[in-house]
């Protein structure tokens, strides 16, 4: 009996785009975050996270093939509908330094159940499509530094809030400078539309 040929053997491999859901802040949040951990990045001996790249994963994709956009709309557009239709707020107040990542991460001190509600309602529909996301259990963060040399001082920072009407769904793509975000499609909270870019 012959060997089985791999899966892409037979026809050229469906190109994919490394996808995910996310909390997509605008350019006022994205600077005060930078602004309330620069200290802590400086003193850290990592690498800084760009500000523009700040954001809080919900759902992490991976590769996924390009005619599947169209189903991740709907899955956007439902979760968001079902997230209760208020806009969503995350208050960062704490640093905290993930060792194993060798990470600096602003993360809220309290919990956030609507927040925490909408991550795992797109993991659970897109598990049911077919989808592979990430089933790790949610923890609200924005990863501020990585590659951290010196971990310093941790806790309390100076508070920053972000405000969501929308979750986004983003690609990732690695350049020679570093990891590059952009949004493909945003869904508005309260109701699910799809919003203009």
């Amino acid at each position: 009996m012959a060997p089985e040929e791999p899966p892409c053997a037979a026809a050229p491999c469906e190109p994919g785009r490394r996808l995910f859901f996310a909390l997509w802040p605008d350019e006022a949040m994205r600077q005060a975050m930078a602004q309330a951990t620069q200290g802590a990045a400086r003193a850290s001996g990592g690498r800084p996270v760009p500000a523009e790249s700040l954001h809080v994963t919900l759902a992490f994709l991976g590769s996924v093939a390009e005619r599947r956009l169209a189903d991740l709309g709907g899955i956007a557009r439902a979760a968001a509908r079902e997230s209760g239709g208020a806009p969503l707020e995350l208050a960062f107040d704490h640093l905290e330094y993930w060792r194993a990542a060798e990470l600096l991460c602003a993360a809220p001190a309290e919990p956030s159940p609507p927040a925490a509600a909408l991550a795992a309602r797109l993991q659970a529909l897109l598990a049911q499509s077919g989808f592979a996301p990430d089933l790790k259990p949610f923890r609200p963060h924005v990863t501020v530094v990585r590659k951290v040399a010196c971990s310093g001082p941790m806790g309390s920072m100076q508070p920053v809030i972000w405000r969501f009407e929308a979750l986004a769904l983003l690609e990732s793509r690695t350049l020679p400078a570093g990891v590059l975000y952009s949004v493909v499609e945003s869904y508005a909270l309260c109701g699910g539309q799809k919003i203009a870019k």
